[in-house]
């Protein structure tokens, strides 16, 4: 029996979201992919209810049994971080609302589970993202793709050995023990429940 994934790749001018089923042997197929957008010149409160809007028809029409949203940790610009922090917020408060379970990825998690690579470039994610839905060109523009790989990345990093599918349990079991966390995943726990500042705890993790 397939799990449907929906993935978001949060953005306030471009936000990918992509839904895929993903069968027990690791097998996905499209089921839907788009990319949101909103109008630079629009007031922050219309932007984020624009999309909000467009997440909340996708939520549900293909009524996912998981979301998976990339986690974006390190950043230079804070005006990309902010908008990505809180069109996420809108993701999480939706899905909440529908009593879904979400998941945060790192994009190096994704890209190691996509292709392999930790490092791996877009072009490099969109091309194994192509070949594992059986699509003849790569999703574009490139938030399609990423968000679609989020999705991916989760039935498989979440799915326990032998080729099972994620329950919620499964997943709330895995989340839950710290054995099962990545460095990076450990990093942003201890971050988020105040032991140590986020940064300072990621770039240790990274140096490992």
């Amino acid at each position: 029996m397939a799990v449907r994934v929906l993935g978001i790749d949060p953005g306030l001018t471009r936000c990918g979201v992509g839904v895929v089923d993903v069968e027990g042997n690791r097998s996905a197929r499209l089921v839907d992919v788009t990319v949101l957008r909103s109008a630079t010149d629009l007031p922050l409160e219309q932007r984020l209810l624009s999309l909000s809007q467009g997440l909340e028809e996708m939520f549900d029409r293909h009524r996912p049994q998981f979301i998976a949203i990339e986690r974006v940790f390190a950043q230079h610009n804070v005006r990309t971080v902010m908008g990505t922090a809180q069109i996420s917020g809108v993701a999480l408060l939706l899905a909440a609302q529908r009593g879904l379970p979400v998941t945060l990825h790192t994009p190096s998690e994704v890209k190691a589970a996509i292709t392999g690579y930790g490092a791996a470039d877009k072009k490099q994610v969109g091309t194994m993202v192509a070949r594992i839905l059986g699509l003849t060109e790569i999703p574009k523009p490139a938030d399609a793709a990423d968000a679609l790989a989020l999705a991916i990345c989760h039935a498989w990093r979440t799915g326990a050995s032998g080729g099972t599918l994620p329950t919620v349990a499964s997943v709330k079991a895995a989340t839950a023990t710290p054995g099962a966390l990545t460095p990076a995943q450990k990093a942003w726990r201890a971050a988020e429940r105040g032991s140590v500042p986020a940064l300072s705890v990621v770039h240790r993790s990274l140096k490992r």
